[in-house]
């Protein structure tokens, strides 16, 4: 059965994130016309965001009590949140995560890229999570984990694994690959590149030569600012270095990281990138949307492409004071 309806307002359009009063029509979830219209009412339409980086299993260790290093806290395969995870039942763990899935799509997020830990049972806990939500979710296995999942992964080269044999099979089958790197230093960046990975996560101390070559190779960065602060990898806006990679022309994404530290909130990660590294509101929607253009499917306000929006009508609080829809989306919303 066919569904179609149109909607009106200030819409967020295309990816330059320009705001015109506007009437969408959606046929079966596709936006197929996107009209000019000068009386639009003044709710605002908004693309979902795609959180680029998130570890949703951690919702069972969530405000776990941060003591210890990084490595002590979060690397495989005997850190705090490893055992924690081990000590903790599947059907725990999809309902921790459904409830993670569904708090962020009440906050604006329509899909994310999850790192699955576990090998082919985490998976699986994750999908059936999913079930339950309409969200996009993208999974990134490990262990085994990624021959059921869309791709591999990777916690860091410093694991010192034989990784070139998962990564040649992921590559052989079309899948994604993606590695954590330069969070805590650079000794991982090289050879996280050499693998010519669809993503690199922090990069948080990469140097301006690591930026250059992800922007020649057209490697996307997916940096997690308020994890990265929580877990005292940084403590000022030179790391991550958001607008050096800008500046070389890197793609950059946004993700929350893990649920273990940090919500997973996008309107949060945007509010707090915004304000530490001084990025535009255009700059923050992109990195807060861009991904799922990559991963999954694009959420920008185009003809042709997913209904993947949601409203506010800014009457519900003080936000019809608002002179600046952008500025106001990325810094006082709190949820949709």
């Amino acid at each position: 059965m066919q569904q179609s309806y149109t909607i009106s307002g200030q819409a967020i359009i295309g990816r330059d994130f320009t705001v015109i009063p506007a009437t969408i029509t959606v046929e079966n979830g596709v936006i197929t016309a996107l009209e000019e219209e000068s009386r639009a009412p003044d709710q605002w339409i908004v693309p979902r965001f795609f959180n680029a980086h998130t570890h949703l299993a951690d919702t069972v260790a969530m405000d776990t009590p941060i003591d210890g290093s990084l490595s002590e806290l979060v690397a495989p395969p005997d850190g705090l949140k490893h055992r924690i995870l081990r000590s903790t039942s599947s059907s725990d763990l999809t309902r921790a995560m459904a409830a993670s899935l569904q708090m962020m799509g009440a906050t604006g997020t329509g899909g994310c890229l999850d790192f699955r830990e576990g090998g082919s049972e985490g998976v699986r806990a994750l999908q059936n999570a999913q079930c339950s939500s309409d969200l996009d979710v993208i999974i990134l296995g490990r262990d085994g984990g990624e021959g059921e999942a869309d791709g591999l992964g990777i916690s860091s080269t410093k694991e010192k694994k034989d990784f070139e044999t998962a990564v040649a099979t992921i590559k052989s089958e079309g899948k994604i690959l993606a590695l954590h790197a330069g969070e805590k230093d650079t000794g991982d960046i090289e050879d996280a590149l050499a693998f010519e990975p669809d993503l690199l996560v922090h990069m948080t101390h990469a140097d301006h030569h690591h930026l250059r070559q992800c922007a020649d190779a057209g490697i996307p960065i997916a940096v997690c600012p308020r994890s990265n602060w929580v877990l005292g990898v940084t403590d000022g806006n030179a790391r991550p270095p958001i607008r050096d990679m800008l500046n070389c022309g890197c793609e950059v994404l946004l993700g929350t990281d893990n649920v273990m530290f940090v919500q997973p909130d996008m309107l949060r990660e945007m509010a707090f990138t915004g304000t530490i590294y001084q990025c535009t509101p255009s700059e923050l929607l992109s990195m807060a949307t861009a991904g799922s253009a990559l991963f999954a499917q694009p959420y920008f306000l185009e003809v042709g492409n997913p209904a993947r929006f949601f409203t506010v009508d800014p009457l519900r609080e003080n936000l019809h004071y608002s002179r600046d829809i952008l500025k106001s989306v990325c810094y006082r919303l709190f949820c949709i």
